[in-house]
């Protein structure tokens, strides 16, 4: 027989450990719970709508604006080209549907390539062209509405400036625009865009119906803008402005998600 004796630790425990102390503690748990599904926050911000019916339908107001607001390009090479029927995103051009004379029209604009810094237009300078971003950044400055200089606009690719000199020939820049990355522009100018219109009495007609009826206010979202009065003493008239609304809204036809989960 051996006899050895006990070894004494350095400390001495004063609490039993988890291991021993589990067998003791009844467990507190958590529901059951899953990383896959949608936090309960997040279902409580969303803002639901009570649906009695089969479909939802959204009533919009009517946006006058054509296509998605931004010019497309084709590139063959470093060469870019403008698409003709594109040109119709341009307010003038809206509208016109002469293949012929879009195609000539697209043809007459000429490539630039600019690098970061470069300015295109210049405060005050004549304005004489349009402007079409193939590729590229390029900024908008000028006088904000408390007198000093400030951002008007960012605009990237598919965006454009200048289209009121289609049908203005006196303007000038109200802004001065510089590439902030390298870009690629296409312009089109005042006098080869005279040269196409003397020669095409359809665009002729066009731009005297568009200059005619003139540009209806609209917001940033393509609806008409709506004219408000405010800080008037007495019973002034009012400002109206007639709300039309789509006449073919967007419906979603709803369905039930289900699925039977076992564990």
């Amino acid at each position: 027989m051996t006899v050895t004796d006990p070894v004494e630790s350095e400390h001495t425990p004063l609490s039993l450990g988890r291991a021993a102390a589990r067998t003791l503690a009844t467990t507190t748990k958590s529901v059951p719970q899953m990383q896959g599904i949608s936090t309960r926050w997040l279902l409580k911000a969303l803002p639901w709508t009570t649906v009695d019916a089969g479909s939802y339908r959204v009533n919009r107001r009517l946006s006058y604006s054509v296509g998605d607001g931004r010019v497309t390009f084709t590139t063959t090479g470093a060469t870019v080209r403008v698409i003709p029927p594109e040109l119709g995103e341009l307010a003038p051009l809206r509208g016109y549907d002469n293949d012929e004379v879009l195609t000539e029209l697209a043809a007459r604009f000429t490539q630039h390539d600019y690098q970061p810094g470069d300015t295109l237009v210049e405060f005050g300078s004549p304005a004489d062209q349009v402007f079409l971003i193939a590729h590229g950044k390029i900024t908008k400055t000028g006088t904000g509405a408390y007198g000093d200089q400030t951002t008007l606009a960012t605009l990237a690719d598919g965006d454009y400036f200048g289209e009121t000199t289609l049908t203005h020939t006196d303007g000038i820049w109200e802004f001065t625009a510089k590439a902030v990355t390298t870009c690629t522009v296409l312009t089109l100018t005042r006098s080869a865009f005279d040269d196409i219109l003397t020669r095409a009495e359809s665009l002729q007609a066009h731009l005297e119906a568009y200059q005619a009826r003139g540009s209806a206010a609209s917001n940033d979202h393509g609806e008409a803008e709506i004219s408000l009065a405010s800080g008037h003493d007495g019973e002034p008239q009012l400002p109206g402005t007639f709300v039309d609304y789509d006449t073919q809204p967007r419906e979603y036809e709803l369905s039930v998600a289900q699925t039977v989960l076992r564990v």
